[in-house]
């Protein structure tokens, strides 16, 4: 696929799209009603895609049509003209963190050309990530975590004492934790935006080498089409809890119900990415309202030419 399916001003639009999702969200953080902000991040993400020139469609998004009004899964949105674009967001991650006014909020989405990105059903994902620099396959979904941790280490050329993975912190993931735990491993939990804990794999800056556990499905897409751009490894295999989850499956055309997934086959074309922070966190700073001005931090990155970087947009303050 050509550079020109992408072209830069599509990212310069998705920038856009996602700092007003941000802005409106952060309008109410540390209130307590997570579904107001998530309905003012969606709102505003809608209305920003109706100026874009593309042929978007949303592949990850809200929930299906009878459960969500808008940015469903299937939903066409933009002008209509130009090129055949795949969308994965959320217009919100982190609606607990918003409502808390807690770290770590973002609004995030991704694009590919149409066939680009998996079409992942609104269950939970098992996954296993790391940045870029190893060997591939030196991390297996179907291994313990204490074997990953330890062949990461091994290939790394470091104590498994220093390598820290990030979990959430879940009741689920007690077996994880203690397998990571039983041969020396830091762990990092974080309450929310397994999207940033993935990303953070690919900066050593945060000091995760890891990002382990069982998340959102979606979220495993977005995840997916950041670390495309800044290289990486990625496993995830769907879970399904019931019927019902295998249904919604079967409807976006996914029949093996075991199959394990590595980041070419959850984002396998061009993607751009673009995250906005909505509260302050490690990959971005929050939005800030300060004497007339707007301001916002979004981390922009795209896998055509490996470009990662930020941008701090100053709005006028309506």
């Amino acid at each position: 696929m050509t550079r020109s399916v992408l072209v830069p001003h599509l990212a310069d639009a998705m920038v856009r799209v996602t700092e007003l999702a941000a802005i409106a969200a952060q309008k109410l953080a540390g209130l307590g009603d997570e579904k107001s902000a998530d309905q003012a991040a969606v709102d505003a993400m809608r209305t920003a895609f109706n100026g874009v020139d593309f042929k978007g469609r949303i592949v990850i998004g809200e929930g299906e049509r009878d459960e969500a009004p808008m940015l469903y899964i299937g939903e066409e949105v933009g002008t209509g003209n130009g090129p055949e674009i795949d969308i994965a967001l959320d217009p919100l991650e982190g609606t607990t963190l918003t409502a808390k006014a807690m770290s770590n909020a973002l609004a995030v989405l991704a694009i590919s050309p149409k066939g680009g990105l998996l079409h992942a059903p609104d269950t939970y994902m098992d996954k296993i990530a790391i940045g870029p620099g190893y060997a591939s396959d030196v991390i297996d979904l179907d291994a313990t975590p204490a074997e990953n941790v330890s062949e990461l280490a091994k290939a790394a050329g470091r104590p498994v004492s220093s390598m820290t993975a990030c979990v959430l912190d879940r009741p689920r993931h007690g077996d994880i934790i203690e397998s990571l735990r039983s041969v020396g491993a830091r762990i990092r939990l974080i309450s929310d935006g397994d999207v940033a804990g993935v990303i953070d794999t690919t900066n050593a800056d945060t000091g995760i080498d890891l990002y382990i556990g069982q998340g959102g499905a979606p979220e495993g897409v977005l995840a997916a089409a950041a670390l495309k751009c800044v290289g990486g490894q990625m496993h995830g295999r769907l879970v399904f809890r019931n019927d019902d989850e295998k249904a919604r499956a079967r409807r976006v055309g996914l029949t093996d119900f075991d199959r394990k997934y590595k980041l070419d086959e959850l984002a396998s074309d061009e993607t751009v990415f673009c995250a906005t922070g909505v509260t302050k966190g490690g990959l971005v700073d929050g939005v800030i309202v300060r004497n007339g001005w707007t301001i916002t931090d979004t981390l922009v990155m795209s896998s055509a030419d490996g470009m990662v970087r930020k941008i701090n947009s100053r709005h006028r303050t309506s």
